[in-house]
């Protein structure tokens, strides 16, 4: 089972267990226990906690990395 970052392990799926400290949820802050346990998962994710690994040699936009020379201008662009 996975961790969720402080020990316990996580159950996942129709259990109704808090993702952050494993208790039962409350209907309220579902799928949390609690205010806390849902500001605790809002900052991970503020933070940048949550990330999908991946490489960085291109953009988000799929543009080429600003190490490239930039294109010549065309003679009639020149001036």
């Amino acid at each position: 089972m996975p961790e969720n970052g402080n020990g316990h392990a996580r159950k996942v799926g129709a259990t109704g267990l808090c993702p952050i400290c494993g208790k039962i949820t409350s209907e309220k802050f579902r799928p949390f226990c609690s205010k806390r346990c849902a500001d605790i998962d809002l900052h991970r994710w503020l933070a940048g906690s949550y990330v999908i690994p991946g490489s960085e040699d291109s953009d988000e936009d799929g543009a080429e990395s600003a190490a490239e020379p930039a294109a010549k201008p065309r003679k009639d662009e020149e001036n």
